[in-house]
């Protein structure tokens, strides 16, 4: 069984933001997969299928970025599911534009989403799928450009990488973390 989450903040305001890349891609996977998100718990909404012959609850935390790791962890605990198959999607501003990155462990860095998440299952050492953003030109700008509304032009430039993000997910369960790896970290 696989938990995969997708960070981001739960109001409509906050919809196609730098920051809510985490989100964009499980909805990607959702629709790819008939998923519907039509059930609440676990400080989120969540919805589940069968994808590769393994049972996949999606999850997006509801509990605002900087305590994701609260609802994650509820959710590992109702299904006992280790953190090893625990895949977490979030933005990345340390990477390029549109670039996606896939870890098997690794730290938060400056993202205070996946500082929660460490906090709460207490590890590093669980699948990361990073959605490169890029950085603002000053980093003073740095919140205001995570969370600016993108227009249809720059949100286009992020889709491929929305969709090779629900891809990887699916390869990540298919032939594991490792292959996954080699495979899009190019």
């Amino acid at each position: 069984m696989y938990l995969i989450v997708g960070l981001g903040n739960p109001e409509p305001e906050y919809s196609r933001t730098r920051h809510n890349m985490g989100f964009d891609v499980v909805n990607e996977f959702a629709k790819k997969y008939n998923i519907e998100f039509g059930k609440k718990d676990f400080d989120g909404i969540y919805g589940s299928g069968i994808i590769e012959g393994e049972k996949v609850i999606l999850l997006k935390p509801q509990t605002y970025m900087n305590e994701s790791g609260k609802s994650i962890s509820k959710a590992m605990k109702f299904y006992k599911i280790e953190p090893a198959n625990v895949i977490i999607i979030y933005d990345d501003i340390d990477l390029a534009e549109g670039v996606l990155k896939i870890r098997s462990k690794g730290g938060a860095g400056t993202h205070n989403g996946m500082k929660s998440v460490i906090e709460y299952l207490g590890t590093t050492v669980f699948p990361h799928i990073r959605i490169g953003t890029g950085m603002p030109e000053f980093k003073e700008l740095l919140v205001g450009y995570v969370l600016e509304k993108l227009n249809d032009e720059q949100y286009k430039k992020l889709m491929p990488a929305i969709q090779k993000g629900a891809e990887a997910a699916s390869v990540i369960i298919k032939l594991g973390i490792d292959k996954a790896m080699n495979y899009y970290n190019i």
